[in-house]
Formats: C-alpha cells, sequence, structure tokens
C-alpha cells in the first residue's frame, strides 16, 4: 500500500512538473502606418494586458499577444496625432494583421 502511494505522489508530482514547462502559443498584432516616418509606437491594450513595439519604416509587429480583444494605439510624432482602432481580436499562435493606418495632422 505504501509503494503505491509513493508511486501516485511521484507520477503527480512529474505531471505537475510537465505541465510547468509547456509553452503558452501567442499571437501577434502587425500592420503599417502612413506616413511612415509620422509614428514612433504602436500600444496594444487589453483588459488583462499592454503591450508595445517600435513602428519602423512604418510598419509594427507586437509579439507576445494573448488570446482576446485589444485596443491599438498609434503613438504619433508632431504634427501629427495619435491614432486608435478598437476590436482587434488576436488569436493564439497567429499574427493578425490589421489595415493601414493614416495619420492625420
Amino acid at each position: 500500500m505504501k509503494q503505491i502511494k509513493l508511486s501516485l505522489i511521484a507520477l503527480g508530482i512529474s505531471t505537475a512538473g510537465f505541465f510547468a514547462f509547456t509553452s503558452i502559443d501567442t499571437g501577434s498584432i502587425k500592420g503599417k502606418v502612413s506616413p511612415a516616418d509620422g509614428a514612433v509606437q504602436a500600444w496594444a491594450i487589453s483588459a488583462t494586458d499592454t503591450l508595445k513595439a517600435p513602428i519602423a519604416n512604418g510598419a509594427f509587429e507586437i509579439p507576445g499577444a494573448k488570446a482576446g480583444t485589444y485596443k491599438l494605439v498609434i503613438e504619433a510624432k508632431p504634427p501629427y496625432k495619435n491614432a486608435a482602432k478598437e476590436g482587434i481580436s488576436v488569436l493564439d499562435g497567429q499574427a493578425t494583421v490589421v489595415a493601414e493606418i493614416t495619420l492625420v495632422k
């Protein structure tokens, strides 16, 4: 009986250890901004997460986004105004491509 208990405990510990090291598939949000030199950073904001990525040559990709709905905010350089898009849906392991965002003065 003791042997069975010890075996079950060892099995439980090894199972817990296995799940502790499994990776979580995350998605990403990517897109383009015009004019290409008009923005600095892209922010993705959800109820539980805030992520950011630089904008280079008018393009951005925000990695590490958990599945869910995000608000995308483009941080603009003067004289342009910040831009925002609501309802960006991200799925596990997939890149969500956003339509080109045109900044206004």
